[in-house]
């Protein structure tokens, strides 16, 4: 009787998935793989953020609103470079943004701080600015709801576009659009309010 040896069974190994590999698991909604890709790179990417913005809470929440937006659009996620790029790429964007819409703001603020020192003595201003209050909010109350969530989230909550998009599940482009359409209703409800700014700015300010 001849007796065979035994077979050897080798453990298979382990192949490690490339980046499309990746890329397609987190399109298909695949939360571990999401998962591994978050703790992977979430301390560079704010050391990275860092970099541009000093507050370290600010540098986070960029990270942070990156990786929420990538899983937000996982289903139409096209990364053509690295993934590694793709990650580096979304943040310094956030970052330069937020340093740009921080900087519009600021001068916004100026400039309201400016116009408020020169007209806070004229009790004309004064009345007219209440009833123009109470004329915008009722305006704002007649704009279409999406118009309307777009134009509030933006001047009041003071929210970039891309956040607004993000909250509402809308493009930026629609955004702008809505925000558009926002001003020109309210432009047309408060023409009258508006005219009488002018006149009354004009008749202020002229030496």
């Amino acid at each position: 009787m001849i007796v065979l040896p035994s077979p050897i069974i080798h453990p298979p190994r382990s192949v490690q998935p490339t980046e499309q590999d990746v890329i397609e698991a987190i399109r298909q909604g695949d939360e571990r793989a999401y998962e591994v890709v978050f703790r992977q790179h979430y301390v560079p990417l704010c050391r990275y953020a860092r970099q541009f913005l000093s507050d370290s809470d600010e540098a986070e929440e960029e990270v942070q609103a990156m990786f929420l937006a990538l899983w937000e659009r996982r289903d139409s996620l096209i990364i053509t470079t690295s993934f590694k790029s793709y990650l580096f790429r979304a943040v310094h964007n956030r970052c330069l943004n937020r340093i740009k819409h921080l900087a519009i703001r600021d001068e916004h603020r100026q400039h309201t701080l400016y116009m408020g020192e020169t007209m806070a003595e004229s009790p004309v201003h004064t009345l007219l600015g209440d009833e123009l209050a109470e004329r915008l909010q009722v305006a704002i109350q007649k704009l279409p709801e999406q118009c309307r969530l777009a134009f509030t989230l933006s001047r009041f909550d003071e929210l970039r576009y891309q956040e607004i998009a993000d909250q509402l599940g809308i493009s930026i482009k629609t955004v702008e659009n809505q925000i558009g359409k926002a001003l020109r209703m309210l432009r047309t409800e408060l023409s009258d309010y508006l005219l009488l700014i002018i006149i009354h700015y004009v008749v202020v300010t002229t030496p």
